[in-house]
């Protein structure tokens, strides 16, 4: 009898350690998940950007048989990786960089010839223009002028300043909007988001001064910067605080997805789309990510060209998030349960900012 007393004991541990240990096991795979996704994300996204170019918009300046000549060479030779054309003059040339549908403008002069480019729009494409067109010269035996059109503000010499900004702006989001929706369990989903909203304003503020006085990164044009500042983040944080009602403990990793896996590597801030792959050259086109950071650049150095668009996209995500809280604020009315106790609350919080910490 006292045999078997020791051995109850001993199983019991054993089977509390292996429910235990079977419990973390399982929570180690969202960040496990988490720690996959990025990397292939980031790796997909960032990886040898010159050897995935594609469709990159440069320009042979004159209208003579030469410069038409030299266009087809470039273009033959470089296959889908370029989009040449010819333009006219150095004006016209010019004129479409600083509307952004060029990223370089070679001018082959015989003694002198020249490559225009615009910095400010993005590094990586203008570092991929000047490696095509000093290969172009060097056959010649001509040194390459290369004229910067828009050189990005002295405060941010690798144009990197934004992209900077938005990952500030983005992890606030994230964990925020958590914090709002786990503390705030027993408010309604409109008060929520009505804090959701005014949190975004402050946010905003702190990214304005981060890219303005703080660091210079912006030199001008600081109060446009900051309305688009918070539009992204209203944007985000209405995301979040309307997907938690449905995910609850899962609404971190899914904003992890939307806005560092997808959002970090499409918006532009390291490298444009023209050096990726199809896939998060498409994300570009309308993600939230993109639409700040090509919306300030627009602003900022190009007189607003673009700027339109990009406004768009910002305000069509914070209408995204709004719709989200009204589905939210539906479904927390027809559902009979009570709100989360508080410890719950408290649990599920503690868990869903550990699995913000990684990010």
């Amino acid at each position: 009898m006292s045999h078997k007393r020791t051995i109850r004991p001993l199983m019991g541990d054993l089977l509390s350690k292996r429910r235990t240990v079977g419990r973390v096991a399982g929570h180690l795979i969202t960040p496990l998940l988490i720690c996959l996704g990025v990397g292939l994300a980031y790796i997909g996204a960032f990886h040898a950007p010159q050897a995935r170019a594609h469709d990159l918009k440069v320009a042979v300046v004159g209208t003579s048989t030469r410069s038409r000549l030299l266009a087809q060479s470039i273009k033959d030779k470089a296959g889908d990786a370029l989009d040449v054309t010819t333009v006219p003059d150095r004006a016209a040339a010019s004129h479409q960089i600083m509307d952004r549908d060029l990223v370089g403008a070679y001018i082959p002069n015989p003694k002198h010839p020249e490559l225009l480019i615009a910095r400010a729009n993005s590094g990586s494409t203008a570092t991929a223009a000047a490696d095509i067109f000093t290969a172009v010269a060097a056959t010649k035996d001509d040194p390459l002028k290369v004229t910067d059109l828009s050189p990005p503000a002295s405060g941010d010499p690798n144009n990197l300043g934004l992209f900077y900004v938005l990952i500030a702006l983005t992890i606030g989001s994230n964990i925020c909007a958590v914090t709002i929706s786990t503390a705030g369990a027993a408010l309604r989903a409109w008060t929520r988001a009505a804090i959701g909203i005014t949190t975004a304003l402050v946010m905003s503020v702190i990214g304005a001064v981060l890219a303005g006085p703080a660091s210079h990164i912006v030199d001008h044009g600081l109060w446009g910067v900051w309305a688009m500042a918070w539009l992204y983040t209203a944007g985000t944080l209405t995301v979040g605080i309307g997907l938690h009602t449905f995910l609850k403990r899962f609404t971190m990793p899914a904003l992890m997805v939307l806005f560092i896996m997808l959002n970090f590597t499409s918006c532009g801030g390291i490298v444009e789309p023209e050096l990726q792959n199809g896939f998060f050259g498409a994300l570009h086109a309308f993600w939230d990510g993109a639409g700040f950071v090509e919306g300030a650049r627009s602003l900022l150095y190009f007189d607003s060209a673009g700027l339109a668009g990009r406004l768009l996209s910002l305000a069509l995500w914070l209408v995204a998030g709004l719709l989200l809280v009204i589905a939210a604020a539906v479904a927390e009315r027809r559902s009979p349960a009570a709100p989360a106790a508080a410890s719950r609350v408290e649990s599920d919080t503690d868990e869903e900012m550990s699995v913000a910490a990684a990010a």
